[in-house]
This record gives C-alpha cells, sequence and structure tokens, in this order.
C-alpha cells in the first residue's frame, strides 16, 4: 500500500470499513482488524505525508492498549455519516 496523501488513506480506510460493515462484522471485530492494518502499517510502510508519519509516531509511541484505541478512533473518523437535519 502506497498512499501519497492522507485523502487516499481515508477512503480506503473508509472503503474498507463499509466493506467489513456490509460482511456483518461487528464493531469490534472492524476495530480488531484496524489495529492489525495499523500494526502492519506501522512496521513496513514508510509514511509519504506528515499525516501518516504523524499516525506512525502516535502507533510507536503508545502501549498495545493505546494502539487499540487509535484503532478504533480512526475507524470513528473515516465512518463519520453525515447528519441528517
Amino acid at each position: 500500500m502506497d498512499f501519497d496523501n492522507f485523502a487516499d488513506w481515508k477512503e480506503f480506510l473508509n472503503q474498507r470499513v463499509d466493506l467489513a460493515q456490509d460482511m456483518g462484522m461487528d464493531e469490534d471485530t472492524i476495530a480488531n482488524l484496524a489495529y492489525q492494518i495499523g500494526d502492519y502499517l506501522a512496521a513496513q510502510v514508510e509514511p509519504h505525508n506528515e499525516e501518516n508519519r504523524l499516525l506512525k509516531e502516535l502507533w510507536e509511541a503508545s502501549n498495545e492498549e493505546q494502539q487499540k484505541m487509535l484503532a478504533q478512533i480512526m475507524v470513528n473518523y473515516v465512518d463519520r455519516k453525515p447528519k441528517t437535519v
């Protein structure tokens, strides 16, 4: 995976979250998958923009529990639906 800008990364993650939801996965399963992806990206992928570099640095500065929370926050962030009035 190679994302040159943060918008591409958000769109990629949003599509994966939507797919997981469509497949009937619950929030805990999706958050666990996001944690696994985050762990892989932090270890294997060099960030190409400031936002992803910040996420990597936050990941590396966190313990496992905090990383899982960060993964959940990212899922929530990309899965925000526009609110209807």
